[in-house]
């Protein structure tokens, strides 16, 4: 058994960040609504508490209080933010508002040597005052500690800007460590599940194989699996290690749909068929995607259209399998790379509440196929289920690979999707993806593709003219994209060098007869990140 940290949501947009830091740690947590009930607070058993930020304001939602359990359960405890605001106002302290609020960066002083900061600073005053780099986003604040707390942190702007208990071991801070512009936040996150609550570091891919493989052969017993391999990361991943731990008791069905990148339906091939020895149905649906999206410019049609025909394909395909009587019942379970992003939605929705998604699959499927759910990933951040995936001996160049997005390049086709388009863009976005492997940045001696994110050419379906040798020609335009993120709040266009645009577009120019003209997008979050329809 894992010990376990809970985090408690009160629709903070970055409470995913605290478990991503926790998990770094290489500590096993939750994310839960922050009304759960106290009899699943004593079920789950944590050996430590963290409290979210929120959207909300204390006096104004008094629904957004931390369960009695959280205070009884004898574990220690961490308010983050509003987290903060909310264990001030019910441990008997006070929070007001403010007119000044603070948002961004933020130079705060640590008092009082408690356990959670004890040396831990980023720079030193003149006067010998620690103090730390933080990132700040909060309105109200507490004006008076509750009864048995201690400052820990203050700015000249908010007075009481971190509280310690340390007989009852509670901690807050009004600044936001999980993300990563607070420079010491891993470090005090680490200190407060690790030392502080005492957790095991023992949340590690390579020997979580073992555990994954065990549930999934408790859960699937001899029944048979089907699997739609979609050529992301994610499906790869889960069907690596479902084949690890049933072998042909599991069948991928790849629908290939004719808008993936250059020979990334081949690659998925060679590796799962060629090298993991896995049962692959490669269903050639190129012609129906396309015939069915002929004539179609709205973009939320489009990714409808593409999502329905994937399920119906599938469908078809899961009930030849079952009639042709290869497994000996058929397949019984339905295998969905779902993480744990996919299970998790933080963020305040409409009605105030933090969001926990039931489950998420791929357009109802289980109840078309009337399949059991199989997703073994879904306890597993991004990262996880990358490190997870070399663990199984995936190649690196397949597992680290830029995500592209379920509908592929039928989003990247600005207005309709036309055979002739996808491929013209297919060409120029694997010239692009190339050049980006190729240039080294001297800084980091790393590529510019491992330096971005995501990075994709989107095809606009405007000409342009050029000028080849003595003639005209009216050519296509294709808009290239890169996009660095350092935490999934804080994305923005990259800075590539000139030179390298200037090759990539040149090689474009030159290669792929149609297209005369390369632009690049310099478009910032937000409203701009990722996608372009």
């Amino acid at each position: 058994m894992h010990d376990k940290i809970l985090i408690l949501d009160f629709g903070s947009q970055v409470t995913q960040l605290i478990a991503r830091r926790v998990r770094e740690a290489h500590v096993y947590c939750e994310i839960h609504p922050n009304d759960v009930s106290d009899e699943f607070i004593k079920s789950f058993a944590p050996k430590g508490i963290i409290l979210s930020g929120s959207h909300a304001s204390t006096y104004e939602d008094h629904q957004l209080r931390a369960p009695q359990a959280v205070w009884d359960a004898g574990v220690p405890v961490l308010g983050i933010c509003y987290g903060m605001q909310t264990m001030a106002v019910q441990l008997g302290g006070e929070v007001s508002w403010s007119d000044t609020r603070e948002f961004g960066y933020a130079e705060v002083r640590a008092h009082g040597h408690t356990t959670l900061l004890d040396g831990i600073q980023d720079f030193a005053t003149a006067e010998g005052h620690g103090m730390l780099k933080v990132w700040m986003s909060h309105g109200d604040k507490v004006t008076a500690l509750p009864p048995g707390f201690k400052l820990m942190a203050s700015t000249p702007s908010c007075p009481i800007a971190g509280m310690a208990n340390e007989e009852k071991r509670y901690y807050a801070v009004q600044f936001h460590p999980e993300v990563t512009h607070t420079v010491q936040g891993h470090a005090m996150l680490t200190r407060f599940v690790r030392e502080i609550s005492g957790c095991k570091g023992d949340w590690i891919m390579g020997d979580y194989i073992e555990e994954a493989v065990a549930k999934i052969r408790e859960q699937v017993g001899d029944e048979e699996v089907i699997l739609g391999l979609s050529g992301g990361v994610d499906s790869s991943v889960a069907a690596a290690l479902i084949h690890r731990a049933i072998g042909d008791q599991l069948t991928c069905v790849f629908v290939d749909h004719g808008l993936l990148r250059l020979n990334e339906g081949d690659m998925v091939m060679e590796m799962f068929e060629g090298k993991l020895h896995a049962k692959v149905i490669r269903v050639d649906a190129a012609e129906l995607f396309l015939g069915q999206l002929a004539g179609v410019t709205d973009p939320e049609r489009k990714r409808k259209i593409i999502g329905g025909l994937f399920v119906d394909v599938f469908k078809a395909e899961a009930e030849k399998l079952k009639a042709s009587g290869q497994g000996h019942k058929g397949a019984t379970f339905l295998a969905q790379g779902t993480i744990y992003p996919d299970v998790v939605e933080s963020g305040g929705t409409h009605t105030k509440k933090a969001t926990i998604k039931s489950h998420h699959n791929v357009g109802g499927l289980p109840e078309k196929l009337g399949l059991k759910l199989l997703e073994p990933l879904r306890e597993l951040f991004k990262d996880e289920v990358r490190e997870l995936g070399v663990a199984l001996g995936l190649p690196h160049d397949m597992v680290y690979r830029h995500p592209f997005p379920g509908p592929g390049l039928g989003v990247r086709i600005l207005g309709e999707v036309k055979p002739e388009f996808a491929d013209l863009l297919k060409r120029a976005d694997a010239i692009f993806i190339e050049e980006l492997r190729k240039c080294i940045d001297p800084e980091t001696g790393k590529s510019w593709y491992d330096l971005t994110s995501q990075a994709f050419t989107v095809f606009l379906p405007v000409k342009s003219v050029g000028v080849m040798g003595d003639g005209r020609t009216y050519e296509y335009v294709v808009s290239l994209r890169a996009v660095q993120t350092s935490d999934f709040m804080t994305a923005d266009w990259a800075e590539l060098p000139y030179s390298l645009l200037k090759k990539v577009s040149g090689r474009i120019i030159n290669e792929v007869r149609g297209i005369n003209r390369v632009a690049y997008d310099v478009s910032s979050k937000p409203p701009a990140t990722i996608e372009w329809e």
